[in-house]
């Protein structure tokens, strides 16, 4: 059974002045899904988001969000999404918990259990003045405040900016346990491996247009797959085999090193072939995120 969409945008366009940020793009983002929304900067994301809340007027194209028009019906989108930016601006005379207390009455419900469980999880000091904050810790005083309310939707924008890698792993997590409950969570990120770990689905977008949305699986079904392999002998029959590209072959102290790619098609008989030359190590390299984005940005730029 398909699920119904959370965020739906058709042909967005916006432009200010000569210079266009959104040239008919197209998002959806099914109820209960972790998907992420991958391009550089300029690319349109952060425009496209502010326009999923409300905060711009679009030139063309229709956005929704649970169904509804995030400007004309404002105040019920956001009493059901939870949002933190990529650069965040708290009140410097207020202390992180204050910060905290007012970001989470503005969006979702604050559930105080767990704005607790997460100022610990992410070693924030909340009496500290927020003057007096990293951009690391401004990071998660908007953090706590958005994963602490019960929201339906949680809009991400490069949220982890400023985090160590500790921290991020933290809130791959804390995205995960809301993502287990069934919310929804829209992800921009330029980290590749963030998007790789969380995301059911991707869309992939440059110049203010979508280039290609879809299942990582399906996604990496139009790119190449890197074998390596060590066996006794240079194996036999894989120059004429469909799919096959790349291949290399080289004497070692240890056997015959063999590397190649595969397409997806052409993945399984590659494997099967080498299996069958008796390897004593081999090794299948999925395409990675970051080779994924090069090909459907990169090359067609």
């Amino acid at each position: 059974m398909r699920k119904s969409l959370s965020v739906s945008a058709r042909g967005l366009r916006k432009s200010f002045g000569r210079a266009v940020a959104l040239g008919g793009l197209d998002l959806d983002v099914r109820e209960g899904e972790v998907h992420g929304f991958l391009g550089p900067n300029g690319a349109g994301k952060s425009t496209t988001i502010r326009a999923l809340l409300g905060q711009l007027t679009l030139d063309g194209g229709e956005a929704r969000v649970f169904g509804l028009d995030p400007r004309a019906a404002a105040s019920e989108v956001h009493d059901r999404l939870a949002y933190v930016p990529g650069d965040v601006s708290l009140w410097p005379g207020l202390s992180g918990g204050e910060c905290i207390d007012i970001l989470g009455g503005l969006q979702g419900h604050l559930d105080e259990r767990r704005r607790d469980e997460l100022i610990e999880r992410f070693e924030l000091d909340p009496t500290k003045r927020a003057r007096t904050y990293s951009k690391g810790n401004r990071q998660k005083v908007a953090l706590v405040a958005a994963l602490a309310c019960d929201a339906d939707l949680y809009v991400l924008d490069e949220p982890t900016s400023g985090l160590d890698p500790l921290m991020e792993a933290r809130f791959q997590a804390a995205v995960r346990e809301r993502n287990d409950e069934g919310r929804t969570v829209l992800l921009s990120s330029h980290i590749l491996d963030e998007v790789d770990a969380l995301c059911d689905r991707v869309t992939i977008v440059r110049a203010g247009a979508t280039v290609s949305t879809g299942t990582l699986s399906e996604l990496r079904a139009g790119t190449r797959t890197t074998i390596e392999a060590v066996t006794p002998a240079t194996p036999s029959g894989l120059a004429g085999l469909a799919g096959v590209a790349d291949l290399d072959s080289t004497v070692t102290p240890g056997g015959v090193r063999t590397t190649l790619t595969a397409s997806h098609d052409g993945l399984a008989k590659a494997v099967a072939t080498v299996a069958a030359s008796d390897p004593t190590e081999l090794s299948v390299h999925p395409p990675s995120l970051e080779q994924l984005f090069l090909t459907h940005y990169g090359e067609e730029r």
